[in-house]
């Protein structure tokens, strides 16, 4: 059996790089790394690192408070699967209601019976925080504000937000409109990953909409002041105080703060910075490295195939604290030969990535194709072959 704990190195063999079946893992996980106990002025804040979903800091983590306007994410995400699904697209006209009219806080003042295209209210939304136009974009796609509000709630239910709950689609304080740090890392985590091109449009700093009329000037100015910020959202009202969900990346590592709970902007950026500064000083992602014996294939007895095709399923980004990236090593478990039969994706061994003695994970290694067993007829035509041959 092949079993070998091997330098990291470049490989010249190609192997397939291909998904096998594997279990999804939780939304946001931790344990892999201690986790620091400075503070940062707010209620409650956590740090992760998107890709992974590992979490690097956390304050009052699962402590419900309102989160103001980053209930805009979610508002966002439901839209942007909209759009994915072809239920609407980015020209499609949004009118607007008197109940979106009505809204207050900040708004792009729209009026009852005016018209925008869909893409005109993500950018009022995403640069503005217009309530006005997130209550628009949610009876575009729901029916209703209500509606939408049940729509964001089964979505928050099913991405494993297990304390939240969401009353309406802006954001504005509202008698049981409450969520934590973690579940908005969770939604923001999700909206990173799945509609990446959100960010076309979270990093405007400034753009017009009515012809040059109407000013939008981003209220996260973090665009501003941090190297490789993102977005994603901010958030302000008396219940909820001064909030954030700031993305970044660096190097090939994307982060994500949540601060929930500032007594001030001043204070809320301050924490963002804090946090993001302490992921880009202490981690960073690597490649999961392949052992350079890794074979292509493997032999198969009693199979319509002499041998099947390996495919390796690693994670392109792997996080381990600053410096590890270079020195990873790997232990392949395989078998010298597999048995027929074999299903396409089957898995048949592992690959365990190592940053010193700490295993960091393993994953799967799975045949690249069905593997039929032997027929009467195929064992005499190969038998026959082989009398020929000599």
């Amino acid at each position: 059996m092949l079993k070998k704990r091997l330098p990291a190195l470049v490989l010249s063999l190609v192997l397939a790089l291909a998904a096998c079946p594997a279990a999804f893992a939780e939304p946001l996980q931790s344990g892999r790394f201690p986790l620091p106990d400075f503070d940062v002025p707010c209620r409650a804040a956590v740090l992760i690192d998107v890709s992974s979903g590992e979490v690097l800091y956390e304050k009052q983590p699962d402590t419900q408070m309102p989160i103001a306007s980053i209930t805009k994410v979610m508002t966002l995400l439901l839209t942007f699967e909209a759009l994915d699904a072809g239920k609407v697209s980015l020209q499609d006209t949004v009118p607007v209601s008197d109940h979106a009219y009505g809204m207050g806080g900040s708004q792009i003042w729209l009026e009852p019976g005016e018209v925008f295209t869909l893409e005109e209210m993500i950018k009022a939304v995403c640069v503005a925080s217009a309530n006005d136009a997130a209550v628009a974009l949610a009876e575009f796609i729901g029916g209703s504000e209500p509606a939408f509000a049940e729509m964001m709630n089964q979505k928050a239910a099913g991405l494993g937000m297990t304390n939240t709950t969401f009353k309406n689609a802006c954001g504005l304080d509202e008698e049981g409109h409450l969520s934590t740090a973690r579940d908005v890392a969770i939604m923001s985590r999700e909206m990173l990953l799945a509609h990446p091109n959100i960010t076309d449009y979270t990093t405007i700093w400034m753009d017009t909409l009515r012809g040059g009329a109407t000013q939008l000037l981003n209220t996260n100015k973090l665009l501003k002041r941090y190297q490789g910020i993102t977005g994603l959202k901010t958030g302000t009202t008396s219940g909820a105080g001064v909030c954030i969900a700031a993305s970044a990346s660096r190097d090939g590592l994307d982060l994500l703060a949540v601060v929930l709970g500032a007594a001030s902007s001043g204070e809320r950026f301050d924490a963002a910075t804090a946090l993001l500064d302490y992921g880009f000083a202490n981690f960073e992602n690597a490649a999961a490295p392949l052992p350079e014996n890794a074979p292509a294939s493997l032999p198969v007895s009693g199979g319509a195939r002499e041998a099947v095709e390996l495919r390796y399923q690693l994670p392109e980004k792997l996080l381990v604290k600053k410096g590890e990236g270079a020195s990873l090593t790997t232990a392949l478990d395989l078998p010298d030969r597999l048995t027929a039969p074999l299903a396409d994706g089957q898995q048949v061994g592992t690959v365990t990535v190592y940053a010193g003695e700490t295993a960091l994970g393993a994953w799967p290694v799975c045949a690249a194709q069905e593997v039929a067993p032997m027929t009467v007829r195929l064992a005499f035509e190969r038998m026959l072959a082989g009398l020929l041959a000599h």
